[in-house]
């Protein structure tokens, strides 16, 4: 191999890796919401516009706008009284609650900036207000945290470290190389999808505080994760899981961010 050209790859791969954790590092801001730092990829502003721009995409592909107009009212008071909370308010997201017409596909998800959906085969399933209610909460959390914005950040320093490997490890006189190339690659998904995990009990978190806040019984989402669970026992999961945690693993993290809010007990007359 010709020692010159393997010095200039490795001299290429540092300068990428470099530049991609300069660029992470440079990404820092303090979110009030969470209140710690995080590393974002985009401005609020550009969050706001991927979202509003992703969102006609998105409703199509899950039916369209339900035609229910007083099922949409109903989601439309609960996000209210969520919208209304001291937590969001020291926020300025343009925050909207969407029902989607898909009667098979139970799920839900926020998108950047601000738009978040629900199905209707999910809305369906749900027994009482404050089950709606935690689940839109948790959606708006993802929305406040922003970890769409965070995941961006974090994968492009994935694909620019990822890279950097690439490069330094590939000997096109060793077509053996490659497969350390691929298990780079491998890691790289690994790490987001930890790191996509680690979002998801966040919002759990956030949707807690959201639901105490406007004074929603917050036990409402342990009832949530309990019909996840009897949604996938058909066989095939909901397409909930395929981006949420096993409902499972999560019931012990609501609990105590429950005892969190709560530490004298969860008080008489808030909505179920």
């Amino acid at each position: 191999m010709n020692r010159r050209f393997s010095g200039g790859r490795l001299i290429v791969a540092l300068l990428l890796a470099g530049f991609a954790l300069l660029s992470y590092c440079s990404s820092r801001q303090f979110n009030p919401v969470t209140g710690e730092d995080q590393y974002v990829g985009i401005s609020q502003e550009q969050e706001i516009a991927l979202g509003l721009q992703a969102a006609p995409q998105m409703a199509a592909e899950f039916g369209g706008e339900d035609r229910d107009p007083e099922a949409q009212a109903f989601l439309d008071q609960v996000c209210g009284r969520l919208v209304q909370t001291p937590t969001v308010q020291q926020t300025e997201w343009p925050l909207e609650c969407t029902l989607l017409a898909d009667p098979e596909t139970v799920n839900a998800f926020a998108l950047p900036g601000g738009p978040t959906f629900i199905t209707a085969a999910l809305y369906d399933q749900l027994q009482t207000e404050g089950q709606l209610a935690g689940v839109m909460g948790h959606e708006i959390g993802h929305v406040l945290a922003r970890h769409s914005a965070q995941q961006i950040a974090r994968m492009e320093l994935t694909q620019g470290l990822t890279g950097a490997v690439i490069i330094a490890a590939y000997d096109p006189d060793n077509p053996g190389s490659a497969n350390t190339a691929q298990i780079a690659a491998v890691i790289g998904q690994l790490i987001n999808m930890r790191y996509s995990r680690e979002h998801e009990l966040e919002s759990d978190r956030l949707g807690v505080r959201l639901m105490a806040q406007a004074n929603y019984d917050p036990r409402a989402l342990i009832e949530v994760m309990t019909i996840l669970e009897e949604a996938a026992g058909g066989g095939n999961p909901p397409e909930f899981f395929s981006t949420h945690p096993n409902p499972e693993n999560r019931r012990e993290r609501i609990q105590e961010a429950i005892d969190q809010e709560f530490p004298n007990g969860v008080p008489e007359g808030l909505t179920p």
